[in-house]
């Protein structure tokens, strides 16, 4: 059984596109070579037997909206219908413009309240705002209001029309220090500040960090820059990181197989795959 935090559908309403994002298809050309990049009924039959095979019992989906910066938004809505259509093995998490103030907050409430989607997906590097920028601790305040988990973009960006800096991890403390009940998820996981990351969540016990959007192979090769995850995620932070695929990004069933074959005690390896993201969303 696993949960997958970062998981996107073939269809045209999440494809993802634009400018802001090229650079992206380059660094993630060899893994999304791997993926089917076509969309449509049969692509999303074959994504839903995918989870069916994999046993998932549940699969996040994240709205995304940077209009005011990058033009570009996958709607509260889309994702909505998604979870309606689709059952509850989809767990939704919502997504508003930071630039809109006062809107953004509104939005947030009806994402929720009505919609029923169930956390916030912050991706600071399309907002060009740091993780603690004020903009966003607005939102976290409001997450905390709703009792909701936020998803917060953490480590290195590879779009060209942002700045690598707004994801460094240190500035979690702010956010952490401000909220200390709010749920909050790191993904992906801090590269090339791993060690940072890793100290924030041994510092607020309210941190999750996410293995997203990142080959897990690499924990356990050294000179990585990822061992930290390994060392400390199968030790004293083995209860707080969950895993999330990035699919398309990088193919489901290839991340849960490199999970598999790091060594981990079979407790350790059920927390990663299920455990912790239960615990994060309140499933439990």
């Amino acid at each position: 059984m696993i949960i997958d935090f970062a998981s996107r559908p073939p269809l045209a309403e999440f494809m993802i596109n634009t400018p802001h994002m090229s650079n992206y298809r380059r660094v993630y050309a060899k893994s999304e070579s791997l993926v089917s990049k076509a969309s449509g009924p049969e692509a999303l039959a074959d994504y839903l037997a995918l989870y069916d095979r994999l046993n998932a019992r549940h699969v996040v989906l994240k709205a995304r909206d940077a209009q005011t910066t990058m033009g570009f938004k996958i709607p509260n809505e889309a994702i909505a219908d998604f979870c309606d259509k689709f059952g509850p093995r989809f767990i939704g998490f919502a997504a508003v413009d930071p630039h809109r103030g006062a809107d953004a907050l509104d939005e947030l409430n009806h994402a929720i309240r009505d919609l029923g989607l169930r956390g916030l997906n912050v991706q600071g590097f399309e907002h060009r705002l740091a993780i603690n920028d004020p903009k966003l601790m607005a939102l976290y305040e409001r997450c905390g209001e709703l009792d909701i988990p936020v998803n917060i973009h953490c480590g290195m960006n590879f779009s060209l029309s942002s700045k690598a800096i707004y994801g460094h991890p240190l500035a979690l403390d702010d956010v952490l220090t401000a909220f200390p009940t709010l749920r909050v998820c790191a993904s992906p996981p801090g590269w090339p500040w791993i060690s940072e990351l890793i100290a924030m969540a041994w510092r607020h016990p309210n941190l999750w960090i996410g293995l997203s959007a990142v080959r897990p192979k690499l924990a356990g090769i050294p000179g990585s820059g990822y061992e930290p995850l390994l060392r400390y995620g199968a030790g004293l932070l083995k209860q707080r990181v969950l895993f999330g695929s990035g699919y398309p990004m990088i193919p489901v069933d290839r991340s849960i197989a490199e999970i598999e074959e790091l060594g981990l005690t079979d407790d350790v390896r059920r927390a990663w795959l299920y455990d912790n993201a239960a615990a994060y969303l309140r499933l439990h």
